[in-house]
């Protein structure tokens, strides 16, 4: 990343930033309130913000849901501001969820991506997730479809391994 911003674990004091956000990115589809405070809190989930390094202004966010043992892990969210995007947040942001699955001992993280979202499918495409169904009209009221991706985290667990033989489609 370029050091603009700062990657840390998400605390409920980041509820109103991450709402802000999600309410002016997402719109429609955006989550209630307390439904993201339930997931911030949850154990089986980690959330991620990431603040300017400058100064304490959240800029991006995001989380994963994966009970410890289950196997699989899912990315619920990911934003980034618009001013912020490009600099390799999401990337780092992603990065880290995908290592906390594998510590999660998960081997396969799942995503759902509106469709029409070319750039955020290219960076899961780039850091291994493969398409693996859609969901017709999944985002309302809008009635975009949602693209299922797949991430192979390997036998080990840890983002990128595989072993010898094993399915290398989908692998990250």
């Amino acid at each position: 990343m370029s050091g603009l911003a700062v990657v840390r674990d998400a605390h409920e004091d980041d509820l109103d930033a991450v709402m802000m956000m999600e309410i002016s990115i997402f719109g429609s589809d955006a989550w209630p309130r307390e439904m993201m405070r339930a997931e911030m809190a949850n154990p089986n989930c980690r959330y991620l913000v990431a603040e300017l390094a400058h100064a304490p202004v959240v800029v991006a966010y995001a989380g994963l849901m994966c009970p410890p043992g289950s196997g699989d892990g899912d990315i619920q969210t990911i934003a980034v501001s618009p001013d912020m995007r490009g600099q390799g947040i999401a990337r780092e942001m992603m990065t880290e969820l995908l290592a906390e699955a594998g510590r999660r001992e998960a081997t396969r993280v799942f995503l759902e991506v509106r469709a029409d979202n070319e750039s955020a499918q290219a960076l899961y495409r780039d850091l291994g997730f493969i398409p693996v169904g859609v969901r017709a009209g999944y985002y309302q009221p809008d009635a975009v479809d949602a693209v299922t991706m797949r991430c192979n985290l390997g036998p080990s667990g840890r983002p990128g391994s595989q072993s010898p033989g094993d399915e290398m489609e989908g692998a990250c």
